[in-house]
């Protein structure tokens, strides 16, 4: 039976960048999911925009939220030289394009208080949380607003920490999955449980949130086992990367289709925060990245957009978790429709 608390164990991963739309969140619902969308990389005003457009659709949302790192906001005088250098580093990768890379921007938080304010004054159905934790003020002032919370972790260790703070859920991510880890506890990348099932054992058995589950949920019978193992829903986002209404590029679409790119790797080459991406050129190229999220990602996006004009996919962030094969095309509706049909 669908947990009460989502009304489905299939939820639709928020994707930032442009690939959550409210046209995926449409056929995610269509399907028997729950949608979301994202405000990573938006201002407070595009987002909010975002929330208009979707809340029309007269059906349940979320909307997620980066948290700054106050590690890397500004980044230590260590980190800023290493920022420095690798600004030196990608030059030819701009020259290939005619492209000039940006100045150095360390201060950018992703507008996060602003974001906070507008979701107070127009609440959405639920607020996930990536990269972080938004604290305790912050949660209870979402909850006296009307809307339930999800925090994203990695670990047992950072499953307690959210808990303390009195989220709805935990989202609970495996270093399987596509795009940017959620690790947010120093030193941490992930976790080392051997896949996402005994990740969310682990964490279900330290904490009593309801626990979703995301990384290589690739079809129904993954998702089976991981609300075997304790999960309440699923997160999904590779599998609908390519869907029709998915707003990714098609270069990045195509690319998961392409019998070409034959594995994935976390790498930092693109945003300066570790990310699961298909390994192009530009991944096995920038191996050494340093940390330094936000500030890699302005440093790299004009040449990720270039690339994308020009076609070309051995420069643009390919995130996709480790069963990207299984992406399919076609509707969303279709894919969700398949993962329940499956329970």
């Amino acid at each position: 039976m669908p947990d009460s608390l989502f009304g489905t164990p299939f939820i639709a991963a928020p994707m930032a960048g442009g690939t959550s739309t409210p046209a995926l969140v449409k056929a995610v619902h269509k399907g028997g999911g729950l949608g979301f969308i994202a405000a990573g990389y938006k201002s407070a005003e595009a987002m909010t925009a975002e929330i208009a457009a979707t809340r029309q659709l007269n059906i349940p949302f979320g909307m997620n939220v980066f948290v700054p790192d106050p590690r890397q906001l500004p980044p230590g005088p260590e980190d800023r030289a290493l920022i420095k250098a690798y600004r030196k580093e990608l030059e030819p990768e701009a020259a290939r394009y005619g492209v000039t890379l940006p100045p150095l921007r360390l201060d950018d938080d992703d507008a996060w208080q602003d974001k906070i304010d507008a979701l107070l004054a127009d609440p959405v159905d639920f607020v996930s949380f990536a990269f972080g934790l938004p604290g305790k003020p912050v949660i209870h002032a979402l909850h006296k607003a009307g809307s339930r919370v999800i925090s994203s972790v990695t670990s047992v260790e950072e499953a307690l920490a959210a808990a303390e703070e009195g989220p709805d859920a935990i989202a609970v991510q495996h270093g399987s999955a596509g795009g940017h880890t959620a690790a947010f506890l120093p030193g941490r990348r992930g976790q080392a449980a051997r896949t996402t099932a005994e990740l969310v054992a682990q964490v279900r058995n330290a904490v009593g949130l309801p626990v979703i589950a995301a990384g290589a949920i690739t079809d129904s019978a993954a998702l089976r086992e991981v609300l075997a193992a304790g999960a309440v829903a699923a997160q999904v986002g590779t599998a609908l990367v390519r869907t029709e209404e998915s707003g990714a590029r098609q270069l990045h679409k195509d690319a998961l289709g392409d019998p070409s790119f034959k594995e994935t790797a976390m790498t930092r080459a693109f945003t300066g925060r570790w990310a699961r991406s298909l390994v192009n050129e530009f991944v096995r190229d920038h191996g050494d990245a340093p940390e330094g999220y936000p500030a890699i990602h302005h440093l790299t996006s004009p040449v990720r957009a270039a690339a994308s004009a020009a076609g070309d996919p051995h420069r643009l962030n390919l995130w996709a978790g480790t069963g990207w094969k299984q992406a399919r095309e076609g509707s969303a509706a279709d894919v969700v429709r398949e993962f329940l049909n499956g329970l």
